[in-house]
């Protein structure tokens, strides 16, 4: 079975790693369909996540997160790309916002969005009644905010 190890080393203390260890559980569950059970313990806590064919733990400290997941044979062959993904997101838990990303960030949010356009129906033909009025459906691209 194909593994993967990833280690990260912080500065947060116990308490703010605790809290980005569950932080990073929440995440797997929603966007992974995990199953995640944390213990936690006086110096280290343990994050153990499962589901069909991936099994692993996190282990958390006041230093250090370590995490160990076995593959199953299917996403055996997306190894790479898991550990990599996985990485981006401890590291991202890991790095507090740069100033300049959270303006951005709150200069987006406080933007208004603007309604797309309504496309008007044709004119009917002579002789012919009206049809319902065009409706806009969201582009399948369209994400919801």
């Amino acid at each position: 079975m194909p593994d993967i190890h990833i280690h990260r080393e912080h500065a947060l203390g116990f308490a703010q790693a605790r809290k980005i260890a569950f932080s990073w559980a929440e995440q797997a569950e929603a966007k992974f369909d995990m199953e995640c059970t944390y213990e936690e313990g006086d110096t280290e806590d343990t994050l153990y996540f499962t589901r069909s064919g991936v099994k692993g733990t996190l282990l958390v400290d006041a230093r250090q997160f370590e995490m160990k997941a076995q593959l199953g044979f299917l996403f055996g062959a997306f190894k790479d790309r898991i550990e990599a993904e996985i990485g981006e997101q401890l590291d991202a838990l890991l790095s507090p916002p740069k100033p300049a990303a959270r303006k951005a960030a709150g200069a987006k949010a406080a933007a208004p969005v603007a309604a797309p356009a309504a496309v008007p129906a044709p004119a009917p033909a002579a002789g012919k009644k009206p049809s319902k009025p065009a409706t806009t459906k969201p582009s399948p691209k369209a994400k919801k905010a």
